[in-house]
């Protein structure tokens, strides 16, 4: 009899281990589920580029004059709340006023965030 004894740990250790396993999975599912990118505006400007050219003909000069380009970055259209978020935290990190993050969520009160909760950002 006891040349068996092992199998009747065998079922709750198998148990066990397929519940920490799956433990696991969720919880880095839920880590890489709320990753966000975040980029800021930014201005790129060109300095006038003055070109001569010579010739046998009178001189003439040209000027280029300055290019001024400005790039805004759309950023995360929602935000999923993590632990220890505000309004506050969430406009830090995306760039994006307090005062908009409230009017896109009229429902929402910075003082009761959950986590996992979707907000709107744009």
């Amino acid at each position: 009899m006891q040349r068996h004894a092992w199998r009747r740990f065998a079922a709750p250790a198998a148990f066990l281990l397929a519940a920490t396993i799956a433990v696991l999975l969720i919880r880095s599912g839920m880590r890489s589920g709320s990753t966000t990118t975040t980029t800021a505006a930014r201005t790129v400007t060109q300095p006038p580029a003055t070109t001569t050219t010579k010739s046998t003909t009178p001189r003439r000069s040209t000027t280029t004059s300055a290019t001024t380009t400005t790039a805004t970055a759309a950023g995360p259209r929602f935000w999923t709340v993590r632990a220890g978020d505000t309004f506050a935290v969430i406009s830090a990190k995306t760039g994006v006023p307090i005062a908009t993050i409230e009017q896109l969520n009229p429902n929402v009160k910075s003082t009761s965030l959950f986590i996992g909760q979707k907000l709107r950002l744009r």
